[in-house]
C-alpha cells in the first residue's frame, strides 16, 4: 500500500493549521511542514500535532511546495493549504484508493466570511493535489499548477476539499492588494503590455461573468462582494502594471 505524505507551507497560520492538520488524520502517514520563519505560534502548533517542520526562507509558492515535496518521505504527496481542511467524504474516497496510489483531483468548497460559497466561480473549483512526486512538479510563481513530465491521467475524487479563506471582507481587499502587485510584476516580467482600455473593460467583464453567468446573484450579498472584488481586482492589476512601465 502507497503510503502518503501531506505537504503544507506556512506563514503565520496559527489560526488555521490545528485544524488543516487534524483533517489528514488516518489519511496521511506524515506531515510535512515548510515554514517561512512565522512569527506567531504556527510551528509549535505543527510540531504538537506530530507534524515534521522545516524552516525556510519565503521565493515563491511553487519553489516552497517542490521544496515540501522534496523533504518528504513518500513520494506520493497530498498538497494541501493550512487555511483548507479534508472533508469526511473527500477522506473517505481517500481511504478507499490509498492501496492504489494516482494522481487525483477534487473540488474545493470555500467558506467566505462564514459562508459556503456555491457560485461566482469560485465552486467547484477543481485541484489537482493528489499525485506522485517523481511525475509531477509545481510552476509558476503566485497561481501555482502541476505540470507533469509524462501524459498522466488524473482521476477525480467524491468529497470535498474545505476552504477557509476570508474572515472578513476588509482581509480579502487587503489580499487582492497583495495578489495584485505579484500579478502585475509577473506580466512586466514577461513583457505584457496591455491597451490602456482593457484596464477598464476587463473588471466590467469580470463582474458580468462572476455575477450573471457564474450566478453570483444566488450566493446573496457575500456574492455581490465577491464579484465586485473579482473586478476590483482586475482593475488593479493593469493598473499597477501600466504604473510599472512608467516607472
Amino acid at each position: 500500500m502507497p503510503s502518503l505524505s501531506a505537504v503544507i507551507i506556512t506563514f503565520n497560520e496559527e489560526k488555521n493549521i490545528a485544524r488543516c492538520i487534524h483533517s489528514l488524520k488516518d489519511i496521511a502517514d506524515e506531515v510535512v511542514v515548510v515554514d517561512s520563519f512565522s512569527t506567531d505560534n504556527t510551528v509549535e502548533i505543527c510540531r504538537q500535532h506530530g507534524a515534521k517542520v522545516i524552516q525556510r526562507k519565503w521565493d515563491d509558492y511553487s519553489s516552497a511546495k517542490n521544496f515540501g515535496n522534496r523533504q518528504a518521505a513518500h513520494d506520493w504527496i497530498f498538497s494541501i493549504d493550512a487555511d483548507e481542511a479534508v472533508s469526511e467524504e473527500l477522506k473517505k474516497s481517500i481511504l478507499l484508493i490509498k492501496g492504489k496510489g494516482g494522481n487525483y483531483q477534487f473540488n474545493r468548497l470555500t467558506n467566505y466570511c462564514g459562508k459556503w460559497i456555491r457560485h461566482c466561480g469560485w465552486y467547484p473549483d477543481r485541484k489537482h493535489r493528489l499525485f506522485d512526486r517523481n511525475l509531477w512538479q509545481w510552476e509558476g510563481t503566485i497561481h501555482e499548477k502541476l505540470k507533469s513530465n509524462s501524459n498522466s491521467f488524473v482521476s477525480l475524487l467524491k468529497g470535498d476539499l474545505l476552504h477557509y479563506s476570508y474572515e472578513s471582507i476588509e482581509q480579502h481587499e487587503r489580499q487582492t492588494e497583495k495578489f495584485t502587485d505579484l500579478s502585475a510584476a509577473e506580466l512586466f516580467s514577461r513583457g505584457i503590455h496591455p491597451a490602456i482600455i482593457k484596464q477598464y473593460v476587463s473588471p466590467v467583464i469580470k463582474f458580468f461573468h462572476c455575477y450573471f453567468l457564474k450566478l453570483g446573484f444566488l450566493d446573496g450579498y457575500y456574492g455581490f462582494i465577491i464579484c465586485r472584488i473579482s473586478a476590483a481586482s482586475n482593475f488593479l492589476k493593469y493598473k499597477k502594471l501600466r504604473t510599472l512601465y512608467r516607472k
